[in-house]
């Protein structure tokens, strides 16, 4: 016997007498359409039975059954930075057994960004998100409110009252953690090989830099922002290296640039840790196979990401705004690329 065949969007814009983008604009709620159409159109979609859409779905306040994640970082990067593909594994954990599924998108812009919310949220095509690299003054985070939309952040604190939850961990006790041991090694002369500054956990780890050496009496720190990409950290790290007086210690805002960095150290023939002691806030297989493996900060990132899609899962199913949670706990795992500072 023949299924019945599904309906389509052509079905109901013939019924209703408009054309296949008027029914689209309608189902979708976009500007484009009378009141009067978009209301035909939704009552033909309904005698029709057009449910096998989010669109459809969205017409009767069902759940999208899906959660949706934004990545604005450069498309080339993403495949050489593990903390993303551990982040998204655990947020698959999270969403296990609940036959929620997951939309991800990687955006060219922060307008992208921005609009890809906007579409998701009339569309219905996702009830909630979860949000990486916050900034402060975050327009995502304005945005997401006004919508509405259920919101999990993965973020450096505990998010104020009445916003979005974050799943967090402090990036600028991690920092201090980092400079301390370094200080404890006699090193004076430290650099941080940073991501984008605008992200409010690289904007933390400048800060903690400049609060560490003005309370130690160090003059000779400094931070220099990169797009996270290898280029950009073997360019910053040649030219630190180049200086009349060479930083006796680098700190790297992530693995990536923390190998290009071990790279240009070896080019220059600067011995590690001998010449200069080389440490990276993210742990990976990468930086523990690389000679010398990495001192890193140690964190389970997919254990992270679990716990934000834990936590957006019963965001959604409340009116009210839960509390943030922790992350995992941060370790420093001592390898070695780390020693005394050169006399």
């Amino acid at each position: 016997m023949a299924s019945k065949r599904r309906t389509t969007i052509a079905d109901i814009a013939a019924k209703a007498g408009v054309s296949i983008s008027a029914v689209s604009f309608a189902l979708n709620d976009r500007p484009g359409v009378s009141d009067a159409t978009r209301a035909r159109v939704r009552a033909v979609a309904r005698e029709l039975d057009w449910q096998p859409h989010t669109a459809a779905r969205a017409l009767g306040g069902a759940r999208a059954g899906s959660i949706g994640f934004v990545l604005n970082r450069p498309a080339r990067t993403l495949g050489t930075e593990s903390f993303f593909g551990d982040l998204i594994s655990g947020i698959q954990l999270g969403l296990a057994g609940s036959h929620v599924g997951m939309n991800l998108l990687v955006a060219r812009d922060a307008e992208e960004e921005l609009q890809t919310y906007r579409d998701w949220w009339s569309g219905h095509r996702v009830d909630g998100v979860v949000l990486i690299d916050p900034r402060r003054d975050d327009p995502r985070l304005r945005l997401l409110a006004d919508l509405g939309m259920p919101t999990v952040v993965v973020g450096s604190h505990p998010s104020s009252t009445g916003a979005a939850p974050s799943v967090w961990i402090d990036d600028s006790e991690a920092a201090d953690t980092v400079f301390r041991y370094l200080h404890a090694l006699g090193h004076r002369r430290i650099a941080h090989v940073a991501g984008r500054p605008e992200f409010e956990h690289t904007a933390m780890r400048i800060d903690r830099l400049r609060s560490f050496s003005s309370t130690h009496g160090l003059t000779e720190t400094l931070s220099i922002p990169t797009d996270y990409s290898a280029e950009s950290g073997a360019a910053a790290t040649r030219d630190l290296l180049s200086r009349a007086a060479p930083p006796t210690a680098i700190v790297y805002d992530n693995d990536v640039l923390a190998v290009a960095g071990l790279g240009v150290a070896s080019e220059m023939r600067r011995s590690v840790p001998g010449a200069v002691s080389i440490v990276s806030f993210d742990d990976s297989a990468m930086i523990q196979l690389v000679r010398p493996a990495i001192t890193s900060l140690t964190r389970d990132t997919v254990e992270l990401g679990q716990r934000a899609a834990t936590l957006l899962r019963r965001q959604i199913d409340l009116e009210t705004v839960l509390p943030s949670e922790p992350g995992p706990l941060l370790t420093l795992s001592v390898r070695e690329s780390t020693g005394p500072a050169p006399a």
